[in-house]
């Protein structure tokens, strides 16, 4: 781990920058957070974390702090702050990407970001099993009147057909969001934890083995965005709420890319030998070695909760 004095530049480079930048935001009006939501102690927070997370780089796991660039730990503060996010209470995570650091939500940021911009009063999610009763209307393309009638004897991780979730705003105006099991599953096959050709879970994978609480967790996700995606607000919260998992797709696009940089393919066309010729000595072909990219490095393993709310859910 770097020494006391390399920790200080770092910190001086990305708390202090990030902490001057938020306050220029409060000082414009552009940012207000919560009352019980202090963006300094959720840097302290985020600090203490970023001391402790690795990330691979080739067969071994190094600090973070050393491995990812000055500029993407900074921005990575910077969107956790600006949303009212802290680590210290499971609301999001520092992923890196090669040398790309990422802050990503887990859906208890997500819910608290949907709560603190549109004031919602409850989020809440079920699942659906099946022998369920449930009924509901459609007005204006929107689901309307969702009632959900559960016996327990149909409580089964194994008879799971969907999951719903409802945002409820006060004064009569409830947001519903309903998805199949297939939609669950192909929410799901965007994780990196998921097999190309795999179609259901795997057993004793985390899908299977929290399968109700995964169901939950990504209708949860898929009903916030939807309906922040819908707003009419153009806060800074929201925009960077939208941005979050374009930056992760990029991050890990830029990773793969590099990755695959060197895997140079070459066709060597060849002649026949004839069978009394003599055979040819073989000259081995070398390949230059492409430079490397800060991107080169291979990505975190994503074996985290989180990682199953950020593309993946």
């Amino acid at each position: 781990m770097a020494n006391n004095n390399e920790l200080a530049l770092v910190k001086k480079d990305t708390v202090d920058v990030v902490a001057s930048k938020v306050k220029q935001f409060q000082e414009a009006g552009e940012l207000h957070f919560p009352a019980h939501y202090s963006p300094e102690n959720a840097m302290k927070s985020a600090w203490l974390k970023l001391q402790e997370v690795k990330a691979k780089n080739g067969n071994s796991y190094v600090p973070i702090l050393e491995h990812c660039t000055k500029d993407s730990i900074a921005n990575s503060l910077l969107n956790m702050v600006v949303q009212g996010l802290n680590p210290a209470k499971n609301q999001g995570y520092f992923i890196a990407y090669g040398k790309s650091l990422t802050f990503q939500r887990s859906y208890f940021g997500t819910m608290a970001v949907t709560k603190r911009v549109t004031g919602a009063k409850s989020i809440n999610a079920s699942v659906i099993y099946e022998g369920d009763d449930v009924d509901y209307e459609m007005v204006n393309g929107r689901i309307k009147n969702l009632t959900h009638k559960q016996k327990f004897g149909n409580l089964n991780k194994e008879n799971i057909i969907g999951a719903y979730c409802v945002i409820d705003l006060g004064h009569d105006d409830v947001y519903t969001e309903l998805m199949t099991i297939d939609e669950l599953r192909q929410a799901w096959s965007q994780s990196q934890m998921w097999g190309k050709e795999q179609t259901k879970e795997k057993k004793g994978s985390t899908h299977d083995n929290f399968k109700q609480e995964m169901a939950k967790k990504t209708v949860i996700n898929r009903a916030c965005k939807k309906f922040l995606n819908s707003s009419d607000d153009s806060s800074l919260v929201i925009d960077h709420f939208m941005q979050q998992d374009e930056k992760i797709e990029e991050a890990q696009a830029q990773q793969e890319v590099s990755e695959n940089a060197n895997k140079e393919f070459i066709d060597v066309e060849y002649n026949e030998v004839e069978e009394d010729s003599p055979p040819q000595q073989e000259k081995e072909q070398e390949t230059p070695t492409e430079p490397q990219n800060e991107f080169e490095q291979a990505a975190q393993d994503l074996d985290k909760q989180t990682q199953d709310e950020g593309p993946g859910f």
